[in-house]
């Protein structure tokens, strides 16, 4: 049996300029791969990307409106079609889960749990919801409707395991255009909508989410 490197520091890594998804998904497997050779360390890195969709391995393609509109990337992550774009806070988390207990559904929980509790430092109540991935929000502010309180989702959740190494992550909607969303099915979900940190009234900048990201992470993992 293969020794198992031991976990040391993770590095937290932001880039400020937006960043390609090939790019990206690029280092990541490069990551990836080190972390499982023990050669680096786990990494959290905070990036934002251009606007474009993002196709899982679950996506529908008539759950994709309009083609044209962005670029979309097929990716290997679990879940369906997503919106990355200016003003959504993307956390790519590596982590090393022969070290982190080798359970993927908790993995899962646990960023979950981070973004909640990220969330939480600017008092917004994010919430999971049975059969419906991601983080919501329930919208007391506008009337009700057939099926009970608004909900709306705030946050994305996407994961891939390579030989226990995770990466992908999490995607938080602090400030971006809503509007982009109207171009897919965001997670095959039709029935409820999206929000931002902003169209919830609060006035966050990038640099907040990132502290609000780091303070917490300790907290979960």
């Amino acid at each position: 049996m293969d020794s198992i490197p031991a976990v040391e520091a993770v590095e937290w890594r932001t880039t400020a300029a937006p960043v390609g998804y090939e790019d990206a998904l690029a280092e990541m497997e490069a990551r990836v791969a080190a972390i499982h050779e023990g050669s680096a360390s786990e990494l959290i890195w905070l990036l934002e990307h251009p606007a474009l969709y993002t196709a899982g391995v679950s996506a529908s393609p008539d759950e994709l409106l309009t083609p044209a509109r962005f670029p979309v990337h097929r990716t290997g992550r679990g879940g369906r079609y997503t919106y990355h774009g200016p003003g959504q806070r993307v956390g790519y988390a590596m982590l090393d889960l022969r070290q982190r207990g080798q359970d993927v559904r908790a993995y899962v929980h646990n960023l979950e749990e981070w973004v909640i509790r990220s969330l939480a430092e600017f008092g917004v109540a994010g919430e999971r919801r049975e059969g419906r991935i991601g983080i919501w929000v329930v919208r007391h502010d506008l009337p009700s409707g057939p099926l009970g309180p608004v909900e709306e989702k705030i946050a994305a959740i996407g994961v891939r395991v390579r030989r226990w190494v995770a990466f992908h992550g999490v995607a938080i909607n602090v400030a971006p255009n809503l509007g982009h969303f109207a171009g897919i099915v965001p997670c095959g979900i039709a029935d409820f909508g999206v929000t931002s940190l902003k169209a919830l009234g609060h006035d966050v900048s990038m640099t907040d989410m990132d502290a609000a990201l780091q303070r917490t992470f300790s907290q979960v993992f």
